[in-house]
């Protein structure tokens, strides 16, 4: 009844760690603003750290991708504010990378962990079941760097920023305060999964695969909720508040201001979001095809009323908020999809690098010094 089971959503690059030991740097160093790039680990999860340094930047490959960074320098001076950024389906710190340089220049350090098993390397628990566990990994990433020796002193970590894109929407919402189950992923897919295609059969690019997904989305139509299995009414994400209306909704009350890029948000209750008082950014794109901005984006605005619309960008689609992009990666994502997973050719990345700038923003004044 897990419709989810056997995901397909895996993309096929090498690990960051590997990645980070093979760097090849070039000569010139970056003009702009400086950021320094350093991995860490949290127990077994590899968590990325992204931050303000004075150490010149250089150009480093990284398998097809090219970041401007100065590997393992030194950090400025502190203590900064924390962003947590939770990476897309199959994702990697490496293409949400220019997002986490952009705050970095605005003195933020920018945390992001690999989430286990929906990542580059691994997606096998792509879907419900890595959703479940992500919301914990960004916990313990800030439980990490609390008492890791060199960045403990260097941070403030009373008030934590946390930004999702895509799947990493599921993952800010959930810390925010709101909630979801499995049984509203496949009610919303019972009722538009012709309309919302490249969310209800994301990763299945055959007919054949396509229509396997939806006999298991009809195989609960129409079954009374009490006879559906358990799994798929859990409820995962805030905790519910008790008749008074007391309890602490948010699992991690360090978490205090949270940005969205393209979030998967159709399995939200609109009552949970509605109860969502950390302030929220939400940033939309006009041609997403693989998470329609109707049942995604604006069901989160339409609801929650401490969200707000940081950036509407009309011309962009779902993957033009990655960045760094290759065009290789960008084909082959496409090449695996229902729908959605290029570029859009139109799409003027200035917007783009406002957007991220209007992010950073939004974390500056909700997190404060």
């Amino acid at each position: 009844m897990n419709p989810f089971r056997a995901h397909p959503w895996q993309r096929a690059t090498r690990t960051l760690a590997a990645l980070l030991l093979g760097a090849a740097a070039c000569a010139s160093p970056a003009a702009q603003a400086q950021v320094g790039m350093a991995q860490l680990m949290a127990g077994d999860l590899p968590v990325t750290l992204v931050y303000p340094t004075a150490q010149a930047a250089q150009a480093q490959a990284f398998g097809p991708f090219t970041l401007t960074v100065a590997l393992n320098a030194a950090p400025r001076p502190g203590p900064h504010r924390l962003v947590v950024l939770s990476h897309g389906t199959g994702g990697s710190p490496l293409a949400d990378h220019d997002l986490a340089a952009t705050l970095a220049r605005a003195g933020l350090v920018v945390a992001q962990p690999l989430h286990a098993g929906d990542n580059h390397q691994d997606a096998r628990q792509a879907g419900p079941a890595a959703w479940q566990t992500r919301p914990g990994e960004v916990s313990r990433s800030i439980d990490m760097l609390a008492t890791h020796a060199d960045w403990q002193g260097r941070l403030q970590l009373d008030r934590v920023g946390v930004h999702g894109m895509s799947a990493g929407g599921v993952t800010a919402l959930s810390l925010a305060g709101a909630q979801w189950r499995t049984l509203n992923l496949v009610q919303h897919c019972q009722a538009h999964a012709q309309d919302d295609l490249g969310f209800c059969f994301n990763g299945l690019a055959s007919a054949a695969e396509r229509a396997e997904r939806q006999a298991q989305y009809n195989a609960a139509r129409g079954v009374p909720e009490a006879y559906l299995p358990a799994a798929l009414k859990v409820v995962h994400g805030g905790h519910t508040p008790d008749a008074n209306g007391n309890t602490e909704v948010r699992p991690d009350a360090r978490v205090a201001s949270v940005t969205l890029s393209v979030p998967v948000a159709a399995l939200f209750s609109a009552e949970s979001l509605a109860r969502i008082r950390v302030p929220l950014g939400v940033v939309s794109a006009g041609r997403d095809v693989m998470l329609m901005p109707a049942f995604h984006s604006s069901h989160v605005l339409r609801h929650c009323g401490s969200c707000q619309l940081l950036a509407d960008l009309p011309g962009a689609g779902h993957m033009d908020l990655l960045s760094p992009w290759p065009e290789g990666l960008a084909r082959s994502e496409a090449a695996r999809q229902a729908r959605g997973g290029a570029v859009e050719a139109g799409f003027d990345g200035r917007e783009r690098k406002a957007a991220f700038q209007a992010i950073a923003e939004f974390h500056q004044r909700n997190l404060g010094r």
